[in-house]
């Protein structure tokens, strides 16, 4: 893979510490399942993967499902305990499918992102998920400050590992760039150009159903809100001075072109809209 020029995974998130978020697998019993949960994770800006008690690793199939990702399976912490895992980790989040007799703080996998974004600059931060099988069990979400459901079909409830890495570690990248987005500086403050004003813009319509009226596309006595339509059209784009201008200059050539088609006469090369509608103005006096 070509990675020359390429941003690296804080440059294309800037909003969030990797170092701080830690993706925590708990004694994952197929090999496969740790090399795409690493592949998810680097899919998605994230690096810090903590292996609890695997049952086999390190593994030629953890190596060969991870592809682009081996770097973060020879960078994975092995620990014995999900304690020993979370020590260092001020907020401690747990995966959990099933209902607990004993009711637990729950967030969404959105709500869940959020916390992570907001916390994770101060408090490093483990995503922890349970056994291929059975989940985490109630010892293991107790020390979970919060649970995580992914909501999925009744029919089919159960989400692969890998799958459920990918679903937290996208709703983290995804709230971090909308985070990066908000700060973005608007629009105005590096265009080139002011916004057309309003008495230009109605002078620009005039002169649009004006042009639309003679080469037929547009009958007032039958408008079907056509010109609301176009109106509604350049109000989302909200063309600036220049845009009007080269919109003017169209719709003066056609008049032109209209008014001398059967002379094939041209309008003066690069003249401007006043220019050519004082000529017109002459021709029809």
């Amino acid at each position: 893979m070509n990675t020359e020029n390429k941003p690296t995974a804080r440059e294309w998130m800037p909003a969030i510490d990797p170092s701080q978020v830690a993706i925590v697998l708990v004694n994952t019993s197929h090999p496969g399942n740790i090399g795409a949960a690493a592949r998810a994770m680097k899919n998605m800006g994230l690096n810090q993967l903590i292996l609890v008690d695997p049952e086999d690793f390190p593994s030629g199939a953890a190596t060969a499902r991870a592809a682009w990702a081996v770097d973060v399976l020879e960078n994975a912490r092995v620990v014995s305990t999900l304690e020993e895992a979370v020590a260092d980790c001020g907020l401690i989040i747990g995966t959990s499918a099933r209902s607990r007799k004993l009711p637990w703080p729950m967030l969404e996998p959105e709500a869940c992102a959020e916390r992570v974004l907001h916390e994770h600059a101060t408090n490093k931060v483990a995503l922890v998920f349970g056994r291929e099988d059975s989940g985490l069990n109630n010892e293991e979400l107790q020390l979970c400050h919060y649970h995580v459901q992914v909501p999925t079909s009744p029919e089919c409830p159960s989400l692969n590992l890998s799958a459920a890495v990918m679903v937290l570690s996208y709703e983290i990248a995804k709230r971090a760039r909308l985070d990066e987005a908000a700060k973005a500086v608007p629009e105005d403050h590096f265009w080139d150009q002011e916004r057309a004003s309003a008495e230009e813009n109605e002078r620009f319509f005039t002169h649009l159903e004006r042009v639309m009226i003679a080469i037929r596309f547009h009958d007032p006595d039958n408008p079907r809100q056509l010109m609301q339509r176009m109106r509604r059209l350049f109000g989302r784009i909200r063309i600036d001075v220049m845009e009007m201008n080269i919109l003017r200059g169209i719709l003066s050539n056609i008049e032109w072109h209209i008014k001398h088609r059967d002379e094939r006469k041209d309008p003066p090369r690069g003249a401007t809209i006043e220019q050519i509608e004082e000529a017109l103005e002459k021709e029809n006096s």
